[in-house]
């Protein structure tokens, strides 16, 4: 599994989803333009001492890494799973693999239009009330993920009893 953050702009959310990545053995992509710098207070801060641990790869453009995605699930290396408010299949309606490449576009504008129609039959959402837009970047990814690591069997992490 793989979490890319397609320019995110909090930097607290990119943060927290670096500790979930930390802790699910999960490497993070962050593609684009970012919101924040790297090196800022507030990613480490809700990183906590985990983010020197994040298995991070930093991509400058968007659409090269999309190509490069392309290329990558034609050789069998991964699959992109987009995760929008606007999806129109449920995200635990799908049988997720060890290769899947779980994809959130940025707090305000979500994924750019054009990749949700490259990508149309890839779109994912998280059910909730009408009464909210979208749900917090950190919490989804969060959901998703884990959904993913439950069909997954938790793969590397310690089972308890």
């Amino acid at each position: 599994m793989r979490i890319a953050l397609i320019e995110p702009e909090i930097p607290g959310n990119t943060g927290a989803i670096g500790r979930v990545c930390v802790g699910t053995g999960t490497p993070l992509h962050l593609v684009g333009q970012l919101g924040f710098d790297l090196s800022e207070k507030a990613v480490r801060r809700a990183g906590l001492d985990y983010w020197k641990h994040v298995d991070l790869h930093v991509h400058d453009q968007v659409d090269p890494w999309f190509d490069a995605m392309d290329r990558a699930e034609a050789a069998g290396d991964a699959r992109l799973w987009l995760l929008s408010s606007h999806g129109t299949r449920r995200y635990d309606q799908v049988a997720f693999r060890p290769t899947d490449v779980l994809v959130f576009g940025s707090e305000s504008r979500g994924l750019p239009q054009r990749i949700k129609a490259r990508y149309a039959e890839r779109m994912l959402y998280l059910p909730i009330l009408p009464s909210i837009r979208s749900l917090n970047l950190a919490s989804a990814a969060t959901t998703v993920l884990y959904e993913a690591l439950r069909q997954q069997g938790f793969p590397g992490l310690p089972q308890r009893t």
